[in-house]
């Protein structure tokens, strides 16, 4: 088979590779579809992300759907879920398995990902894919189900005012998530505009950061502050965004992840605002929420998809994801025939 490696900084060679075998309770997928992530991004221009450094060839992606190769459930089209926790650690028995401290992930440390022709994973990890979603769209569920966790963590209640700093695929998808939880008001700050016009298209107040950099700009958009305030960027400036945008006692769900491991903002504006803060790690057991709600298209996947590449192009494509001229960058390592 051919799978795409990372050696070291930008340098991600495809390359043919003896095909896995499925061990004791998994199966053998040939995968569809990969996104790529912010994540996975970080890999590719840092060689690391947060305390996590690459120390060996590792294969990224872990946005992915596939059909299984072999057992009972042979041709069945599915979407991946990427991570698998131990199941006997203390956050795995309080039922957080997405903070599991020995968990695996797929294009992660030791893990390989997705963005190879053939992959053997555990079974019960694989979601069946209704019809009416394509590999594409199965790819997404991921982000989708990023999106709806941070949801979890906002405890936004119907009618709720929120802000979402960020209208990257994931910022995107949580609106998409808002609107359908039935949250009231909803404004999108983003400076790229092709990714404000993709805000304003789902229907949402959309604004430049750089427009309300003052206080006095800022109260015209959002009053005395949103109940919620999403952070979906990764900078520091958006972080210090999303705190200056939210009510006081309001709360703050902070989901972008940093390039250098570290997230500042000012102590004095959380604090008297007594803001509650959230932090998102990835997601926990939201899959079938995220496939029910793509099924009855209450959350658009395709429109979030904006280039496809053959996994030949592997590089091409992260080039492009890093660019950041459109939104979600999909590589087909085994295009559906």
């Amino acid at each position: 088979m051919k799978a795409a490696r990372l050696h070291a900084v930008g340098d991600l060679r495809v390359a043919l590779e003896p095909d896995p075998v499925a061990g004791p309770g998994e199966s053998l997928v040939r995968v569809t579809a990969v996104g790529i992530c912010g994540s996975d991004l970080h890999w590719w221009g840092e060689a690391g992300i947060g305390d996590a450094t690459l120390d060996h060839p590792l294969v990224l992606g872990h946005e992915a759907a596939g059909v299984i190769s072999d057992g009972p459930r042979r041709g069945e089209r599915v979407a991946i879920d990427p991570a698998i926790p131990c199941g006997i650690c203390r956050p795995c028995r309080d039922g957080y398995r997405n903070l599991c401290v020995r968990i695996r992930f797929s294009g992660h440390g030791r893990q390989d990902g997705a963005l190879r022709e053939f992959m053997a994973w555990p079974t019960e990890l694989l979601h069946p894919l209704p019809d009416v979603l394509s590999d594409a769209d199965g790819a997404v569920l991921e982000p989708l189900g990023v999106a709806i966790h941070a949801l979890d963590l906002g405890h936004v209640h119907l009618g709720a005012s929120v802000a979402v700093v960020g209208a990257g695929p994931i910022g995107l998808l949580l609106v998409q998530v808002l609107q359908a939880a039935g949250a009231g008001t909803v404004t999108a700050f983003e400076p790229l505009p092709h990714r404000r016009a993709a805000a304003a298209a789902l229907g949402v107040a959309v604004a430049d950061p750089a427009e309300v950099a003052e206080p006095a700009a800022l109260r015209e958009l959002t009053g005395e502050g949103v109940d919620v305030a999403f952070e979906m960027a990764g900078s520091d400036e958006a972080v210090q965004l999303a705190m200056a945008a939210a009510r006081p006692g309001g709360r703050v769900v902070l989901g972008g992840i940093p390039g250098d491991d570290k997230t500042t903002f000012r102590a004095s504006t959380a604090r008297r605002k007594g803001l509650t803060i959230a932090m998102v790690r990835r997601m926990n057991e939201v899959y079938p929420r995220a496939i029910a709600l793509a099924a009855s298209k209450k959350v658009d996947l395709t429109g979030v998809v904006t280039a496809h590449y053959p996994l030949e192009k592997a590089a091409e494509a992260f080039g492009s994801a890093a660019a950041r001229t459109g939104l979600k960058v999909v590589v087909e390592p085994s295009p559906a025939a």
